[in-house]
């Protein structure tokens, strides 16, 4: 067995352990359990949801950030916390805060190991921020919706990532990506169960990345999620078991004119808006 072989081996074993140990799997923050908690109570007053959202000063800003956006087209942008929650309702605030979650899932405990996750998460932020906007162009779909799946889509990921404790043993990127290839959909599936998430979410975790399935006649959760991860992987050149644009089961549920498609092999609406796709990036950074 050659030595690349050899380190392999070693880093499935490692994947592997924590595939079969859930105490080891990433769970959600406790700040996130008690927003979760207080959300789905129908008792929960607004100001009460602001004073435990506010505890947490960086998804406050997030939740700032999102209800400012050229996303939600607010004639007049939120001031404070209890203005956001408004604009946002309860749906809305529920899904970015998971969102947030899965960002501050994972310690990095090395250099090397940070180098991989910005990459990873750089990546996932664009997949998402387009996810969003075609979900408020085409319809269908909420656009915060269409961004916590595409996030959701990839926790396995992150999880591979977050098996590797000792800088001594983080995988190259071209291992990692590999170990993803062959572990991330079923260890997200894993962790979206243990997190109790709407079986929506892990729906598109199953069928991510699968460009023929088609369940329903209209444009679908699931749809836009491929159609992001597609100009995903079309971005960082691994295009060689990619196929056409309009060959994806979700690229035929596209209405005139957005199904145009421009020189390169992307949608010409995505091309056109990088901007506004830039803009909604923004929010999750």
């Amino acid at each position: 067995m050659s030595e690349a072989a050899s380190d392999y081996a070693i880093y499935r074993q490692v994947v592997t352990q924590l595939m079969s140990g859930e105490e080891q799997l990433p769970s959600l923050p406790t700040i996130t359990l008690d927003i979760r908690r207080a959300l789905s109570d129908p008792e929960v007053t607004l100001v009460q949801l602001s004073r435990l959202i506010s505890r947490d000063p960086a998804l406050s800003a997030i939740l700032m950030k999102y209800a400012s956006s050229a996303l939600l087209r607010t004639q007049q942008p939120p001031k404070s916390l209890l203005d956001v929650l408004r604009v946002l309702g309860m749906a809305q605030v529920d899904r970015l805060t998971m969102a947030h979650s899965v960002k501050s899932l994972f310690t990095l405990h090395s250099p090397a190991h940070k180098k991989l996750f910005v990459e990873a998460w750089e990546r996932l932020v664009r997949k998402a921020s387009v996810s969003a906007f075609l979900a408020r162009t085409v319809g269908h779909v909420s656009p915060d919706q269409a961004l916590l799946a595409s996030l959701l889509s990839e926790v396995g990921t992150l999880a591979v990532l977050s098996a590797f404790k000792q800088a001594a043993e983080i995988p190259s990127a071209e291992q990692y990506y590999k170990l993803c290839r062959e572990y991330s959909r079923s260890l997200g599936v894993i962790v979206l169960k243990k997190w109790a998430v709407d079986e929506a979410y892990i729906k598109v975790i199953r069928h991510a990345g699968d460009w023929d399935y088609r369940s329903c006649p209209e444009v679908e959760l699931l749809d836009l999620v491929n159609l992001s991860l597609f100009h995903a992987i079309k971005a960082v050149g691994r295009t060689s078991d990619l196929p056409a644009l309009e060959a994806l089961a979700a690229f035929a549920k596209l209405p005139i004119p957005l199904d145009s498609v421009s020189d390169s092999g992307e949608l010409t609406l995505l091309v056109s808006h990088a901007a506004d796709i830039d803009a909604i990036a923004a929010t999750l950074r």
